[in-house]
């Protein structure tokens, strides 16, 4: 199945496979919103459940002072809690 046979979610899955990609670029490549991407992401980690691959997620990162802890690190914050610096790295998703 190449292209137009494959759901979104599907090909996202498949583009996580090959590279490290984050979900603004995700969204830009499938030309859903960045929000659609995310939501793309979290359900492909949930089905991948069971099987031997995973979702690796690089969390968001304040260029400013470096802070990552954030609660969620598959989300996009807008500041940094720390630093309130709106300058945050978003996450970057690979699957292995």
């Amino acid at each position: 199945m190449q292209g137009a046979d494959r759901t979104t979610r599907q090909r996202i899955a498949d583009r996580l496979r090959r590279e490290s990609m984050q979900a603004s670029a995700l969204a830009t490549e499938f030309e859903v919103t960045t929000e659609s991407a995310l939501a793309h992401v979290k359900h492909v980690s949930e089905s991948l459940s069971g099987t031997d691959e995973r979702l690796l997620v690089a969390p968001p990162e304040c260029r400013d002072c470096g802070f990552s802890a954030f609660d969620d690190p598959a989300n996009r914050p807008s500041r940094c809690p720390e630093c309130k610096s709106e300058a945050i790295a978003e996450p970057t998703f690979k699957i292995e």
